[in-house]
């Protein structure tokens, strides 16, 4: 009887691992990195959060690209929530109580936009 020591498994190189799965645990790691979501929420727009991302993926080893960045979920709608990119905006985006009559109009501003006649 040949006793052999069982081999430890060897580590997976995580670039060969799907984007998806490869998101996932650069998610994963981002819960409980203060310094990195310290510096996720002082981004201003979606772009400075990717480069901010791209940095975590590349110290992780995980080789993310913007592109895949920006294309998965939950990264993907994180990025969409930073910039606010509506889909379909009705009206001129003002608040509520500045689109009641000419209130919080400078004299140079457009007439509001028309949608379909009702506004």
């Amino acid at each position: 009887m040949d006793s052999q020591t069982p081999e430890s498994p060897k580590p997976v190189d995580p670039r060969s691992l799907s984007v998806g799965r490869r998101v996932e645990i650069l998610v994963k790691a981002l819960d409980g990195a203060k310094r990195t979501n310290e510096a996720l929420a002082k981004c201003a727009n979606g772009d400075e959060m990717v480069e901010v991302l791209l940095n975590a993926s590349s110290k992780l080893g995980l080789g993310l690209t913007q592109a895949e960045l920006t294309r998965t979920p939950p990264i993907r709608d994180w990025i969409w929530w930073k910039n606010k990119e509506a889909v379909l905006t009705i009206g001129d985006a003002k608040p509520r109580y500045q689109q009641d009559g000419a209130q919080g109009r400078s004299d140079g501003d457009e007439p509001r936009k028309k949608f379909l006649g009702l506004f």
